[in-house]
């Protein structure tokens, strides 16, 4: 745990604990722990060292409004478990969507047959431990919630459509799940959780002579409905679409060359999570394949960057209350005062490289091997005001919000596009530009910040992250910053 203060407040706690999570897999299913001790045996019967059962059960929505016309509609449930046997740094992996006993037997012994190693036992019996309570326990919403859904939409697209005649597409889409999981390892751990998960998203065009441009915005997190009536209207979404697509209409081309960056606060934390954020996540390191492998103890960044993965922050986007191994999650600082603290890491890894668990361990569902992932990740607040970040800038780039980017973990070296972004002249806010991209290196771009702001703000729970084929919902953030130098690709020479 950090000692540092996240400037982010601590929300509401739910009482989302309890017998009801164990009980779920036991009463709907007919797991017992007897079945469980015998699949972890049946895993560990050609050798190993460690076993895991992970099973899930998933009830999702998703809608889908085009035009003011439904263009798609779901519901779905699906369950299964994934198994996975370690020897030494071998892994075997297997998974079945029937939860019978004959076939959760099966896949643990292809597991253990792809991973067998030296013979070790199962323990017996299994703990449980205190439990975190970071969100809201939603039970799968029928077919009258969908109504509600769908007046969501509609709102967003009204409210979309009457706040400038120059829109002239709308698309808005809503998706909810509630994930429940049940953990059980060959350590003992057991674990249990119920995790809610829902967005909301708007897509504006506006046209303006040959002129086209486009808006985008949405936000949701582990929440329940009322959240899109009194935290986030959809009607203010869509006015944000809106005013991204018709500041675009205005934009000019943006400058090229390299020159001072100010980052918003916020989504532009998407950066830091690319560029910097994969990089220190434990298998990276592990196989020394990151840039910031070996860098324990050393400077990666100005002494003004500190950046932490925090897992634990209520209702957001990338919190967990267990992560896919059953651990808790934790606040784990990577960077401190620009001193590269540790990394992000799962069982495997703490063991392998003889580092702290940290409750990274995530998967995309059953039918994925778990690895290290980053929950929330953003820079801590400083001390300067925003609005003097900006006034210290000559003439440069301030980047609001981000669309596409690439980076390569192996050397930390990054390409994004900015969908919002202004030129700063002579301390100044004046036009807005289109076309930009910021083009650097991860640990280096990190050396050149020279300010950073006491207005962290985190994304509004829209981020999802892609790693290995896998996505997985997650959280980004920071305080505005200035690089003193940066790339950046435009069309226009300054």
């Amino acid at each position: 745990m950090s000692d540092h203060p996240t400037s982010i407040p601590s929300g509401t706690q739910h009482n989302s604990s309890g017998p009801e999570h164990r009980r779920y897999f036991f009463d709907t299913f007919g797991i017992t722990e007897r079945l469980l001790e015998r699949c972890l045996g049946e895993a560990l019967s050609a050798g190993g060292d460690y076993a895991d059962l992970y099973f899930e059960s998933i009830a999702s929505t998703s809608i889908g409004l085009d035009e003011s016309l439904v263009k798609s509609a779901s519901q779905g449930m699906s369950a299964g478990c994934g198994v996975r046997v370690v020897a030494g740094e071998r892994t075997g992996y297997a998974y079945t969507d029937d939860l019978f006993a004959d076939r959760l037997l099966r896949a643990a012994r292809t597991a253990a047959l792809i991973a067998s190693g030296p013979a070790k036992e199962p323990v017996t019996g299994f703990r449980e431990r205190a439990q975190q309570d970071l969100y809201p326990v939603l039970s799968p919403e029928g077919d009258a919630n969908i109504a509600g859904k769908l007046d969501l939409l509609l709102r967003a697209d009204r409210a979309a459509r009457a706040a400038d005649p120059r829109i002239v597409q709308v698309r808005a889409s809503f998706s909810d799940e509630v994930r429940r999981i049940l953990v059980a390892a060959s350590d003992g751990t057991f674990a249990s959780d119920t995790q809610p998960l829902a967005r909301f998203n708007v897509f504006v065009i506006a046209k303006d002579g040959a002129s086209i441009a486009r808006g985008s915005a949405g936000g949701g997190g582990r929440v329940e409905l009322d959240y899109f009536h009194t935290e986030k209207t959809p009607e203010g979404f869509a006015t944000e679409a809106v005013r991204q697509a018709i500041l675009q209409l205005q934009a000019v081309p943006a400058p090229a060359g390299e020159m001072e960056v100010v980052l918003g606060p916020g989504w532009p934390g998407v950066l830091l999570h690319e560029a910097v954020g994969h990089g220190l996540e434990a298998d990276f390191n592990r196989k020394g394949t990151s840039a910031f492998s070996g860098l324990i103890g050393q400077s990666v960044a100005s002494s003004k960057v500190t950046v932490v993965d925090n897992g634990r922050m209520p209702n957001r986007r990338g919190s967990l209350n267990v992560d896919d191994e059953g651990s808790p999650t934790q606040e784990t600082v990577l960077i401190e005062n620009g001193i590269l603290k540790g990394y992000m890491s799962d069982k495997l890894s703490s063991r392998l490289m003889g580092i702290p668990e940290t409750g990274n361990c995530r998967r995309e569902s059953y039918q994925a091997v778990p690895m290290p992932r980053m929950t929330n990740t953003y820079m801590l607040a400083g001390d300067d005001a925003p609005e003097d970040i900006l006034r210290s800038v000559k003439r440069g780039l301030y980047a609001v919000n981000f669309g596409g980017g690439q980076v390569d973990i192996t050397n930390g070296k990054f390409v994004f596009s900015a969908s919002e972004a202004y030129l700063i002249e002579d301390g100044k806010i004046t036009a807005p530009v289109k076309d930009a991209t910021l083009i650097g290196n991860g640990p280096e771009a990190l050396k050149y910040v020279s300010m950073v702001g006491h207005d962290l703000r985190l994304d509004e729970g829209i981020g999802t992250c892609g790693k290995e084929g896998q996505s997985v919902p997650v959280g980004v953030g920071m305080p505005t910053i200035k690089l003193d130098r940066m790339v950046v690709g435009g069309t226009s020479r300054s």
